[in-house]
């Protein structure tokens, strides 16, 4: 079993295997399986006595698997993670790991159309088999329903605008390739900064048909029931949308981040943080790993 970077390179990965706190005969689980380069690094750790199950809905990602009697690999996103944990007679865990980020695998095969470079069709599934489609999204939404997308989860402050042009653009011509996209888009695209507007539209579009926000609350609310009391959770997040999400579970306990209180003015949260403000990549990974720039490490203890 070798820990090949050819797929994906694992960031933070000494941060997260801390944050973790292995115990070597626990049962940890990574939602995020990948290329494999956290979960091998996990594996390594962990006596015979030990468990890993992993979690990946695309199936290229079965390709990094080994075999082992106690490695478990789930082809499923991680929506029910819970679930499946039960379905392998698996109640309570000691850790759980959550990589959110696009693996660098999915960004370079240019077919499946998550990056700004060259020209592929409008995919970004990251599950194969699911129906919804980028190109469904640009092509069939109601222009308010972009304009909700590019508001909300590319942070575009000109959300209507792009909005408009994309619905005038299709009802000339169907809008099929990600470099067709980026032209319809040029005008509304700030000058020198047409990279990070491209990226941010992909980004909203991306988490539209992927549901990502859906998927990592119902990660955040299960993990409350499937850790054990002393169980670490990581989770590593790559746009403030996700970051916000697991720093008000981790820190006020509620995903909107409404604090409740007991009758002594406890604030009522299942975890405790294990660091307050958010890990990041060191200035050598970055230059090593460009996609690890944006990377926020958060790191709690169930309670």
């Amino acid at each position: 079993m070798e820990n090949s970077t050819d797929y994906h390179i694992p960031v933070m990965l000494n941060e997260c295997l801390e944050g973790l706190k292995i115990n070597p005969d626990g049962i940890y689980v990574d939602v995020t399986f990948g290329g494999g380069g956290h979960s091998k690094s996990i594996f390594s750790k962990l006596s015979p006595s030990g468990k890993l199950i992993v979690f990946d809905q695309d199936p290229d990602a079965a390709k990094n698997t080994w075999s082992a009697e106690n490695f478990h690999f789930v082809p499923s996103n991680f929506a029910f993670f819970s679930n499946h944990l039960r379905a392998l007679g698996i109640k309570n865990v000691d850790g759980i790991l959550a990589d959110l980020g696009v693996s660098s695998h999915q960004f370079d095969e240019e077919k499946r159309g998550f990056s700004i470079r060259g020209e592929a069709p409008l995919d970004m599934r990251m599950n194969q088999s699911g129906e919804l489609t980028a190109a469904d999204v640009v092509n069939k939404y109601e222009e308010e329903d972009l304009v909700r997308i590019f508001k909300v989860f590319g942070e575009i402050p000109n959300a209507r605008k792009a909005a408009a042009f994309i619905v005038r653009e299709r009802g000339v011509k169907k809008i099929k390739s990600t470099a067709q996209l980026m032209e319809v888009l040029k005008p509304c695209a700030p000058k020198f900064k047409d990279h990070k507007y491209y990226a941010q539209i992909f980004q909203a579009l991306r988490i539209e048909v992927n549901h990502e926000l859906d998927v990592l609350e119902k990660l955040l609310e299960q993990s409350t029931k499937i850790l054990k009391p002393g169980g670490r959770m990581v989770v590593m997040s790559y746009h403030s949308l996700e970051d916000r999400l697991v720093k008000n579970f981790f820190k006020r306990g509620s995903l909107t981040g409404e604090i409740t209180k007991d009758f002594y003015g406890n604030v009522l949260k299942p975890f405790e943080e294990i660091n307050r403000h958010p890990i990041i990549p060191s200035e050598k990974e970055v230059a090593e790993n460009t996609r690890a720039r944006s990377a926020k490490l958060r790191v709690a203890e169930k309670r």
